[in-house]
């Protein structure tokens, strides 16, 4: 094995963790070595258990920030629905749909800078619906919202916050300027302080380095961050990033692979993108992700529930939900 992979590979596995010049060492390694590595760690840290969760896109375009990947934001002209709150019957028998296909965390997607409080008492009014019907775990993305607004979610029944920080701070600029770092950073403390637990992650080929992708994961580990969504930019036509290359499947997995050595013990999760790849993200499985969203995306199709769920037994992993 290559010396820089056993080296790093055997101070994880003593509970240490990588500083980032360690990491930036892991950049130009083989990667089938470092996946190798990575698959090991992950089995490790995190045994058989697999993360699959589903989303919900339960209110679609018509947002005020300038996001450039995001075909939801009004500055932009992608082609997509747009729709105020979904009802509570429709949420509801999605959530119905996906736990009786193993699925055991649900997510509510909101588009917007964050809800008003009247669109917060609705959802939570939809939210203590589905956990009347069901005993799926309940993950909310809302946006922005404060301590005590959150503490209104999870009374009514959710018990994660999701919230990407997208990108290292130095590059978040480049990408967004009517929402800052902070104020998204601030947005997950305060879920935390309301008693919830996060999801925090980004998307990768936006532009960014190699350098900004281990920042990013630096800043979530000192979050305590543990589930950590990785996706793949899907260049919509009418973004401004609509001509940007899309990765392939071994840049993923490097990326995936790295994450795992910075941040161990989390879901890292392939989420967003993973319709790009022809393996279905078999390859990340492999390479140190254990977690994924599964059927459609917010506004691009994903894979079915059945397809993952066989691919998953086949690759030794366990649905299960994993907290640590």
């Amino acid at each position: 094995m290559n010396q820089r992979i056993k080296e790093k590979k055997e101070k994880v596995l003593n509970e240490e963790l990588l500083t980032k010049e360690e990491a930036m060492e892991l950049i130009e390694t083989p990667l089938e070595e470092l996946c190798n590595a990575a698959d090991e760690i992950r089995k490790h840290f995190c045994g058989n258990a697999f993360d699959i969760c589903t989303i919900i896109n339960g209110k679609s375009g018509r947002c005020s920030e300038d996001c450039k990947y995001c075909a939801q934001s009004s500055c932009y002209h992608a082609a997509i629905e747009t729709y105020p709150l979904k009802d509570t019957k429709e949420i509801v028998s999605q959530a119905r749909y996906n736990k009786e296909r193993g699925v055991l965390r649900y997510s509510i997607v909101t588009s917007g800078r964050a809800l008003s409080d009247a669109e917060v008492d609705k959802v939570c009014d939809s939210i203590r619906a589905v956990k009347k019907e069901t005993d799926i775990d309940v993950c909310v993305s809302f946006g922005l919202l404060n301590e005590e607004q959150y503490r209104r979610v999870k009374a009514a029944g959710a018990s994660r916050v999701h919230n990407n920080l997208e990108s290292s701070r130095r590059f978040f600029e480049s990408v967004c300027t009517t929402h800052t770092y902070d104020e998204k950073i601030a947005a997950l403390k305060a879920a935390k302080a309301a008693g919830l637990s996060v999801c925090s992650g980004g998307i990768m080929g936006l532009g960014e380095t190699m350098e900004d992708r281990i920042d990013l994961a630096i800043t979530v580990r000192e979050l305590s961050v543990r589930s950590i969504p990785v996706n793949m930019l899907n260049p919509i036509p009418g973004t401004p990033y609509e001509n940007n290359p899309v990765l392939t499947i071994e840049e993923m997995c490097r990326i995936i692979a790295i994450f795992r050595f910075l941040v161990p013990d989390a879901s890292i999760r392939l989420a967003g993108g993973r319709g790009l790849m022809e393996d279905k993200g078999e390859a990340c499985f492999c390479s140190g992700a254990n977690a994924a969203i599964s059927g459609d995306m917010l506004t691009t199709a994903g894979y079915t529930i059945e397809s993952d769920m066989a691919m998953l037994r086949r690759l030794g992993y366990e649905p299960r939900l994993w907290e640590r």
